[in-house]
């Protein structure tokens, strides 16, 4: 009898395939005004690609949130409206000049940062009139977001991480550990036939690959609740 497959191994959410629940809340703090502060620490924490950044306000206040690429420790941050259009600084979309690279945006006012936090990442604001801020994502996509969001002038840390290899698997494993991400994750044509609806001889699923919506568990793989499959050929 073979194994169950991997989605429903991680659909039951045992103890293997769940996150800790450890770690940094790395988020924008409210603040009444602009404060001053300085950069106490840099963390490297262990799952995330960038390093967090630990800011000490004047009064003695701390805010934990993603570093930007040339953050050094002992440098001073501006946090609030009337924050100067340099590295680091926090402050609202409304107060940044057009052409600006930022980071750490947030979606809705007082949301902490949600968009562009991955390392290198940043995203530039194109243009702004009375309403509504127009900020052109890593992905080229054009995002109109209202100008009371805060966002982090600069780029991310750690720009360039995903050009070192890995070397070895060793280094890949603990990685994936840290990510709570299920790895090496096997190729269905290349299991048995009793552990994957796609094992078998010769390494081809051997039927074709669209799937039910409704499929149950241990058939829902593939093509699941596909339009249409194949190539898209260009004229």
């Amino acid at each position: 009898m073979g194994k169950r497959l991997y989605s429903q191994r991680r659909g039951r959410g045992t103890s293997t395939f769940k996150a800790k629940l450890t770690g940094i809340d790395s988020k924008y703090i409210n603040i009444e005004g602009t404060m001053k502060g300085e950069v106490t620490d840099l963390i490297k924490e262990s799952g995330r690609d960038a390093i967090i950044v630990e800011i000490t306000f004047d009064n003695n206040d701390k805010e934990y949130v993603v570093a930007g690429e040339g953050i050094y420790l002992g440098q001073k941050i501006s946090h609030g409206p009337d924050a100067e259009a340099n590295i680091g600084n926090i402050t609202l979309l409304e107060k940044i000049p057009e052409g600006c690279p930022i980071y750490n945006i947030e979606r809705v006012a007082g949301d902490g940062g949600q968009l562009v936090r991955t390392s290198g990442s940043y995203a530039l604001l194109v243009s702004k009139d009375s309403k509504k801020a127009i900020i052109k994502m890593p992905s080229g996509k054009l995002l109109s977001l209202p100008l009371t969001v805060k966002a982090s002038i600069g780029n991310v840390s750690c720009g360039g991480r995903s050009e070192k290899p890995f070397v070895k698997a060793g280094n890949k494993f603990f990685a994936m550990k840290a990510k709570k991400k299920f790895w090496p994750n096997v190729r269905g044509v290349a299991m048995n036939a009793v552990d994957h609806p796609f094992g078998g001889s010769q390494h081809h699923p051997g039927k074709s690959k669209s799937t039910s919506r409704n499929a149950p568990p241990g058939r829902k793989v593939g093509a699941i609740g596909s339009k249409r499959t194949g190539r898209i050929k260009k004229n």
